[in-house]
This record gives C-alpha cells, sequence and structure tokens, in this order.
C-alpha cells in the first residue's frame, strides 16, 4: 500500500500557528547591528545524550533482503531533475565478508505526476562499498547494493510519485514515495520553507529535532556535516560519547558501519519525500585500509557534483528557485592553488543574481564561532576563502561543527560591515557527543592557539588579533560585537525566502512546542548598498593586516 504525500497532508495556513507566540514586531538585518545576546543555559530539558540502540523498531530492516530500504530524494542542479537513492541487500561486518555484486539488481525508478499514471521509468547505477581495517581484530563491513537514479525532464513546483527497485521482482519493489520539485529559477520563486541542521546523529535528542522538523514540513533540508556519528563505535558495536577518552589506544580510528544503516532507516519517512542536501563533517573522515577516507559519505548519497561542474562529493552547488546554494568542503584543499577554489570562483562568477537574488554558502566548521569548542579552528579556510565570498556578496553562511546555536551580526575580517554575510552555526541537531557550554570569551576559557590548528587539514592561520577590541589577543574579552545572538540548545532552524530582499529565519529550540521559535529574524538583502568591490587585504608573516 502506498502513503499519502507528506507534501500535500498540511495546508499552508496551519503553519501560520508557529507564530502566535511571537509577539511585536520582527527584528530585521537593517537594524543591526544587534548587542550580542547570551541566554542562560536552559536545565530544565537536557534530552537523553544516547544513542537510538540496534534494537529500536526505527532502525530494524523491514522486508525482505532486497527490498528498497534506506530512501531518499536529492536535488539536482535545478528543479527539471532529482536523484532517488536507496539500498538493497543486506551489509555484512566480520571477519570473512563477501562484498554483494552490484548488478545483480536493476536500478530502476518508475514514476509520474501525483494522481497520474507513473509511465516514466529511469535507469541509474548501482554501487557497494567497504571498510576495511588492516589489524587483526577489526571486524570489516561491506555494505549494500547502494543504487542512484537521477530523474530528468521534470517540471517545476509539481507533486510527483515513485516507486524504485528491480521491476522484474515484484518483491524488490518499493511502495509508493512522493517528493515535490523546486519551484523554477527566478526572483519570485521559491520553495516555502527550508530546513537547516547540523550534527544529527543518531539519539534521543535526534528523534526529537526530526518530529520538529516533519512539524514544520520543509521542502527541503539541507545537513551540514556530521551524519551518522558512527565513527563514535569500535567495530564490535562498541560506543561512546568521546573515543579518544574511551579507546586511547585503538590502532586505528575505527567506525561501526551498521549505525549508517540504522541511521538511513530512520530518516527514511522524511527524506524519502523531502529532499536532502549533505555536505561532509568531520565524523564522516572514517579513516580505513590504504588511508582511505569519506568512503560511506561518498558512497551512500547522491550529490549534483557533474551537473554543476564539480569534479568531487565534497563540493558542489544547485539551486532552489531562487536561491543558489554553494556546498563547500572544509576536508579538502580550500587554498586558492586547488580545484576547489578554482571551481568555487568560477561557480561565483556565473551565478545570475537577477535570477537567484539569493546567494547561500554552507560548509562544515564555523569561522565565526564564540564556543571554545572547535575555536577558530577552521581559521586557514577563512582566510583561503573568506574574499571571495565577499566579492561576490554572499548573503548567509550556514555551519555546523560546534554544538551549540549563533547567529551574527553582518561581518567580514572580524569586523562589522554591513555587505558582510550573516553566519549561523546550527551544529545542534542532537548528537551523542556533548553540547558546547563554554563561551571564548569568558574568564580563563581562552584556548591555547597551539591547540587550535585543525588536526586534519593542518596548517596554522589562528593568531592574535592585530586591530579592534581584542588586539594582541587571541580571543575577546566579552562576547565579541559580531556575535548577535548565542544559546545551548539542541533544535534547527527554518528559511523561508519571501523575496527577492527578504527572508525570515527562525530556530527553534528541541524542548519548545514547534510553534514556539527561540530566535528569529528578517534578513534582509540590500543589494542597491552593497555594490562596493571588496576590501583588499595582504598577509604578512602569517598576520592578516588591513590595506
Amino acid at each position: 500500500m502506498g502513503r499519502f504525500p507528506f507534501a500535500v497532508l498540511f495546508l499552508s495556513s496551519l503553519f501560520v500557528l508557529r507564530f502566535c507566540s511571537v509577539h511585536g514586531r520582527i527584528p530585521t538585518t537593517v537594524e543591526g547591528p544587534f548587542k550580542p545576546v547570551t541566554v542562560p543555559l536552559d536545565t530544565s530539558f537536557r534530552g537523553k545524550a544516547e544513542d537510538l540502540p540496534e534494537t529500536d523498531p526505527r532502525v530494524q530492516k523491514n522486508g525482505g533482503q532486497f527490498v528498497p530500504e534506506q530512501i531518499s530524494v536529492a536535488l539536482s542542479a535545478d528543479y527539471d531533475s532529482v536523484w532517488i537513492s536507496w539500498i538493497t541487500g543486506d551489509f555484512q561486518i566480520g571477519d570473512a565478508i563477501r562484498p554483494l555484486d552490484p548488478e545483480k539488481v536493476a536500478s530502476i525508478v518508475t514514476y509520474g505526476k501525483f494522481l497520474m499514471p507513473m509511465k516514466n521509468q529511469a535507469k541509474g547505477y548501482s554501487l557497494i562499498y567497504n571498510q576495511l581495517y588492516p589489524f587483526e581484530g577489526l571486524k570489516n563491513y561491506t555494505s549494500g547494493i547502494i543504487h542512484h537514479v537521477r530523474l530528468t525532464g521534470l517540471e517545476p513546483d509539481t507533486l510527483y510519485q515513485y516507486q524504485c527497485g528491480d521491476p522484474s521482482a515484484a518483491e524488490e519493489i518499493s511502495d509508493i514515495h512522493y517528493f515535490r520539485t523546486m519551484p523554477v529559477s527566478g526572483p519570485k520563486s521559491y520553495p516555502n520553507r527550508i530546513a537547516l541542521v547540523g550534527d544529527l546523529g543518531l539519539t534521543y535528542n535526534t528523534t526529537s529535532t526530526v518530529d520538529h522538523i516533519l512539524k514544520n514540513h520543509p521542502d527541503l533540508v539541507l545537513l551540514i556535516g556530521d551524519v551518522s556519528y558512527a565513527n563514535l563505535y569500535l567495530t564490535n558495536g562498541t560506543g561512546s560519547d568521546c573515543y579518544s577518552c574511551s579507546f586511547p589506544h585503538t590502532p586505528i580510528h575505527e567506525t561501526y558501519q551498521p549505525r549508517w544503516d540504522y541511521w538511513g532507516r530512520y530518516m527514511e519517512p522524511l527524506i524519502s519525500e523531502v529532499p536532502l542536501m549533505v555536505v561532509e563533517g568531520n565524523h564522516e573522515i572514517e579513516p580505513q585500509a590504504e588511508n582511505r577516507t569519506f568512503a560511506a559519505y561518498s558512497s551512500r548519497f547522491a550529490f549534483p557534483s557533474n551537473e554543476s561542474n564539480s569534479s568531487s562529493t565534497f563540493y558542489y552547488s544547485f539551486n532552489a528557485g531562487g536561491i543558489h546554494f554553494i556546498m563547500l568542503g572544509a576536508y579538502i584543499s580550500y587554498d586558492r592553488s586547488g580545484d576547489q577554489y578554482k571551481w568555487l570562483e568560477q561557480d561565483l562568477a556565473k551565478v545570475d543574481r537577477k535570477v537567484t537574488p539569493w546567494l547561500v554558502a554552507t560548509w562544515h566548521p564555523p569561522w565565526y564561532s564564540t564556543y571554545t569548542s572547535h575555536y577558530r579552528e577552521a581559521e586557514c579556510m577563512r582566510v583561503a576563502m573568506e574574499d571571495l565570498l565577499y566579492k561576490y556578496k554572499v548573503d548567509l553562511v550556514f555551519n555546523g561543527h560546534v554544538h551549540a546555536y549563533e547567529r551574527s551580526n553582518r561581518v567580514y575580517n572580524y569586523t562589522l560591515d554591513p555587505c558582510g554575510p550573516v553566519y549561523i552555526t546550527v551544529g545542534d541537531g542532537g548528537n551523542r557527543e556533548k553540547m558546547a557550554i563554554e563561551h571564548a570569551d569568558e574568564p580563563g576559557n581562552c584556548p591555547d592557539p597551539s591547540s587550535t590548528p585543525d588536526e586534519y587539514m593542518g596548517g596554522f592561520c589562528a593568531f592574535n588579533f592585530t586591530s579592534g577590541p581584542a588586539k594582541g589577543k587571541f580571543c575577546w574579552d566579552q562576547q565579541p560585537d559580531y556575535s548577535a545572538y548565542r544559546e545551548s540548545s539542541f533544535g534547527h532552524g527554518i528559511l523561508e525566502v519571501k523575496n527577492e530582499t527578504h527572508a525570515l529565519w527562525t530556530w527553534q529550540r528541541n524542548q519548545d512546542s514547534y510553534r514556539s521559535v527561540g530566535d528569529i529574524i528578517y534578513i534582509v538583502r540590500q543589494p542597491d548598498v552593497c555594490l562596493n568591490e571588496m576590501k583588499v587585504h595582504t598577509y604578512r608573516h602569517g598576520k592578516q593586516e588591513d590595506m
């Protein structure tokens, strides 16, 4: 039996109820910069900081071996195409694994418009991946067969129904699922609601976050790194919320790959009908034999890399109506001589702001965060790329990594700037690791600069500030003026672009009703004001100086 489509279950008028508890006028960024606000820690609701067990029915496999499971939808570069992904066959973990044959089951999607015959059919490709360890006693893993099929020639803002699987065997076909395409790219055309979340994991906190997302009925979900947290487990399934603390002597950073399958099963009710776009985080590195990394991330998800002229799953772009999204990789070279930087420059140069007025960028570790956790860790990436984003007037930046919420005033080079982006950290999805609580500007909390470089990418760019209120220091003595609002709580955000210049941003805490908001503001673009050439900086002796 098919299910009635998620996309048509709810009337848009119900969404208005979310703001019933918001009194007074909603502020706008034009009124900023705002004085920094820190919300005191709310200890009334912390949730269970523990993973869902593999015995939970929500992560169990239903159906036969080759019945499609972990079904998901992802966008292509524009409205006329989407990707459908799923898995068939059982994963294996142990000492003697035998990878499945990806050609054993066909990769086919049958689809059509809602309430019309499903006469269209598309074929894709399939693959498996392995997570292998060259050490005795560690269990190896091989995945089920992962299928990716691209549907093309779709109409904008249209509800489609689909089934995936192998039509040659009735028991290997999925139920009917539904998705809605993005609106046509244009200055007056936008998806209604976009959910943004980072560092999700698969805990009881995660379930609260996902429940809130479902009740907000998004048209698109962006997951900004750190997906399953399979790397908090040894290959025997023993887990911890601090891997290095609990397993300091393991020969390699192990992972328990079945957590990926559990995550895919749990998320299917949402992401089989609402497109999910993912960018990698540090928990997706997952090193294995022969120095291979990111195998699960690059295999399990479909990316519009080719469609956006990227040669990598780590960075790509796509349109959602009048919004151009850029997904960047913080765990691959971002140097100005590297492929990612060159791709980014070319992608930005091709953006027509008359067609897609809004330009939004995402990557995992934040450049502007005031928490001690990962403080200034991504400074080398900021030094390499910030000028380019400023030049092309990126409007909004979303990050994860820090397990808390923070929204900035418009900022560029640590200085308030009405033409700089608004940076928003949403690494509060609900993972098993600890919530970020301490701030670097509080007495005694400033980290040792030597502790801040990113362990994976290397390099050191975070020096003492050379100008401004923190001149000569590594941390500010009070909440920086670029930090407008910060709060330690699990939750997620909703972006609603209203027109070419106004977008409503709301952030919701898990402990509140989905009709309540923790933070709310209109992000306002001022294209007529921000037409100046970008500022120029030079770097002397490893330190940045204004020119």
